[in-house]
């Protein structure tokens, strides 16, 4: 069978390393993919944005399954465009996508379903929102509605840094359409982890939970990102409570989404903050996250086509989930001034380690090639992941491994995975 995987990074790399070792596949196409990827699949210049060019290109290709990657082609309608025209998709419709194309719609959901999650007020104008926020107790959440590439969320400790971040949305319009509707929540306190699950519209199946790190730098200082690392397991998160979090979040949301006339197919993520009230819902994506897949992935021992196909063609139920016991930690390189601005074009040198350090793996996203070597593509450049027996052990993996690299202005938080280290180290 051949696969198409839609998507140019981070996640879609470790998505197509899993699709090249499946039984099931023979082919494996990517588009428009990176020089990473064009290593194990064949890339083709079709833009993830362009609908009209992915459907003209599956017709030429005829994948037995086409895989979307990023969420704003999920929220663009790629998935109905596909399926429309006659493929198998894994990822939702745009209908059901709305959960992380719009915060407000996720709100609405989670309130009918009965699905707890921090307070909220939605708005649409500046002044209403200055308003509001001066008799908000600090800290405040603001979010932008609409998708933002993981940016579009701004932790406020005072009222001068809300109104700073109302004006980024409203009057700057840093985040265009997507900060035309604010939403300013209360600021939920606890230890954050996401649980992602696969679902075919009933069945739904958890993968291990990951915690990622948000903020750019050591500490969680500084501001959003993509995420600039990850690991899973989560200790803190047993399987008891994935069970629990699946049926307070994931079956009720699924349920009111089909109650509501839209079938969710794929991956439904769920970040969480765990509350001394129990867990509560930060945000919803709709798809693999970045970098958890990369956290995640390594350890899954069950063909990922296979559930995939499972989850597209509405046969999920009696699969089961096999992991390695290993746990895995994940470290993102960035490129210089990320993530208000990025740097291209920087020579990477010691990307030769892949394959060569035994449980490290090193997945591409913002890499190009120039004159046969690698260079970098801005914002996050590689994500590199290192299983062993313990997090300690695997910390020092990643971290070794990101020692041989090397890019002008490269960026790593060198915090990843310290705390379930450290608690692991204690419990001995």
């Amino acid at each position: 069978m051949r696969v198409l995987v839609i998507g140019s990074g981070g996640r879609e790399h470790a998505i197509v390393k899993k699709a090249v070792a499946s039984s099931l596949v023979s082919e494996v196409h990517c588009a428009p993919g990176n020089a990473g990827i064009s290593r194990q699949a064949v890339c083709h210049s079709v833009s993830d944005a362009d609908i009209e060019g992915i459907v003209g290109f599956a017709r030429k290709t005829r994948p037995g399954l086409v895989v979307v990657g990023p969420e704003a082609p999920l929220c663009a309608g790629l998935a109905d465009a596909v399926i429309d025209a006659g493929f198998t998709v894994f990822g939702p419709r745009r209908d059901a996508a709305m959960l992380e194309g719009s915060k407000r719609f996720a709100k609405e959901v989670m309130d009918a379903a009965g699905v707890p999650t921090a307070g909220y007020s939605r708005f649409s104008e500046y002044a209403a929102a200055a308003a509001h926020i001066e008799d908000s107790i600090f800290p405040v959440v603001i979010k932008a509605n609409g998708l933002a590439a993981g940016k579009g969320v701004i932790i406020a400790q005072q009222p001068e840094e809300a109104r700073d971040a109302l004006e980024r949305c409203f009057v700057e319009r840093s985040f265009g359409e997507a900060g035309l509707e604010v939403l300013v929540e209360e600021c939920l306190v606890g230890h954050e982890c996401s649980v992602l699950a696969l679902c075919d519209g009933d069945t739904i199946l958890p993968l291990e939970p990951a915690q990622d790190y948000k903020r750019i730098y050591d500490g969680n200082r500084g501001p959003n990102t993509g995420g600039m690392g990850c690991y899973s397991p989560v200790p803190r998160v047993p399987p008891q409570l994935v069970d629990e979090i699946i049926e307070m979040v994931h079956r009720p949301v699924v349920a009111e989404l089909k109650r509501r006339g839209i079938e969710f197919r794929g991956v439904l993520y769920a970040g969480l903050m765990l509350t001394e009230a129990g867990p509560k819902v930060l945000e919803f994506n709709v798809r693999f996250g970045d970098p958890e897949t990369q956290a995640i992935l390594p350890r899954l021992q069950s063909d990922l086509v296979e559930l995939m196909l499972a989850c597209a063609s509405g046969t999920l139920a009696g699969h089961n989930l096999s992991w390695r016991p290993e746990r895995c930690v994940t470290v993102i390189a960035a490129s210089a001034g990320y993530p208000l601005s990025s740097s291209k074009g920087d020579e990477i040198a010691g990307l030769d380690l892949d394959g060569g350090l035994p449980g490290v793996e090193v997945f591409h996203a913002g890499t190009a090639e120039a004159d046969g070597k690698f260079v970098t593509a801005g914002g996050r450049v590689l994500a590199i992941s290192a299983l062993d027996s313990t997090f300690r052990k695997a910390r020092q993996k990643a971290y070794g491994a990101v020692a041989r690299l090397h890019f002008d202005g490269m960026q790593f938080r060198s915090d990843i995975a310290a705390e379930p280290a450290a608690e692991e180290a204690v419990s001995r």
